[in-house]
């Protein structure tokens, strides 16, 4: 038996925030991120259209990025004095990560993080409010997806957050927030999304009901990134559409190594943060060339090529077909092709390299992944991502 859960209501399309006067209930709070979407007045409209539903409004500010223990103790705290009946998150995928770890915070109270961790453990939520999502992004999808990261500075540890609890009740998926998305944002959030589409597809929980969904978002995004990347608008409202398309894929089918990876050297180097979907951007095509080694796996990267349009008068020929458009959309959007070229200092990489493959391994997402690998591989893999050397193993 398999199960495919989603949100009870996705709004999508140019104005649909509009929708939040429509919700029915008393109170909601609204958990904000830096500052862009007030900057932008999203968050006043936000804020406007809730009272028009009847409701009072408290809102929470400031959730960092990659959101800490803290900022959730803090937001549940606020949530416990207010009293919701609605979590309204809006941002990027960390306001919205951050809400959803608050929402079971502020009704279980005596929980812990470590309870939480426990895949599918979470308590039975909406004892109190229900939660919608309203993504500034086009990439993390968290607007409609079972996941949350939060991060424990103290401890140096992320608590990955995966429950079929957590999935919003509402998405709001407007294009509006993203006109003015900055163009390195585009590039990353868009090949994050790319990367959620293809490694759903492949994954060992796919299905019939993830896979028309996946295949539909690989195929927007390899019509709309570039065009979006360089400002088109059109473009870029496909992309938001089609994100949110390969979110309701991984959510249900999960994700595989390139997310193990880049989970685990976003913050590893002391040249600086790696942005995660530019990391993704970057493994993806060593990463499938390593996937496709398995031939069940490599029979679905034909099949992802093959439709896609790509030529290839053989499977392995429509894998490097595939990887070949990967890259290709990294040089057009300015993403670095390796780790070195990224900035990753060689020595550095070589001496935390063991223990980055070791840390990978034991990612969530690696159980996922369609072909077994063990930490001396990853190594490896590693290595051909930073010297851009072939995938021979």
């Amino acid at each position: 038996m398999a199960r495919f859960t989603l949100p009870r209501d996705i709004y999508h399309g140019k104005g649909c925030l509009e929708e939040l006067k429509n919700l029915k209930g008393k109170k909601a709070t609204v958990v904000v991120g830096g500052g862009s979407m007030k900057r932008q007045g999203f968050l006043d409209r936000v804020v406007n259209y809730l009272k028009e539903a009847g409701m009072e409004v408290d809102v929470f500010e400031g959730v960092e990025p990659d959101p800490s223990v803290e900022t959730v103790m803090r937001g549940a705290e606020a949530m416990r004095k207010f009293e919701p009946d609605w979590i309204v998150a809006m941002g990027g995928g960390s306001p919205i990560d951050a809400a959803k770890a608050m929402w079971a915070f502020y009704e279980y109270p005596e929980v812990t993080f470590e309870a939480l961790c426990i895949p599918f453990n979470f308590p039975e939520l909406r004892q109190k409010a229900k939660f919608c999502a309203i993504t500034s992004t086009s990439g993390t999808a968290t607007e409609v997806t079972a996941f949350s990261v939060i991060t424990d500075y103290q401890k140096g540890v992320k608590y990955p957050l995966a429950d079929f609890n957590i999935t919003p009740d509402v998405a709001i998926v407007d294009p509006d927030l993203v006109a003015a998305l900055p163009v390195k944002q585009v590039a990353y959030t868009g090949m994050d999304a790319l990367t959620h589409a293809i490694e759903a597809y492949v994954a060992t929980l796919h299905c019939p009901y993830t896979d028309g969904l996946a295949l539909l978002a690989i195929e927007m995004i390899l019509d709309n990134l570039p065009a979006s990347y360089n400002g088109n608008q059109e473009a870029r409202a496909a992309m938001h559409d089609a994100q949110c398309l390969a979110g309701m894929a991984f959510s249900n089918a999960l994700l595989g190594i390139v997310h193990s990876m880049a989970h685990k050297t976003g913050a590893a180097f002391s040249t600086g943060h790696i942005p995660h979907g530019c990391a993704n951007a970057i493994y993806l095509p060593y990463v499938i060339k390593y996937n496709s080694k398995d031939p069940a796996t490599m029979a679905r990267f034909a099949d992802i090529a093959r439709k896609m349009g790509l030529p290839g008068a053989s499977q392995q020929a429509l894998v490097n077909s595939l990887c070949d458009k990967i890259s290709e959309f990294n040089t057009k959007l300015n993403i670095p092709h390796t780790l070195k070229e990224f900035g990753i200092v060689e020595e550095e990489f070589k001496e935390k390299v063991a223990k980055i493959s070791e840390l990978a391994i034991g990612d969530a997402c690696t159980g996922s992944n369609p072909r077994a690998i063990d930490a001396a591989t990853m190594e490896k893999l590693f290595n051909c991502t930073y010297y851009g050397t072939e995938v021979d193993f």
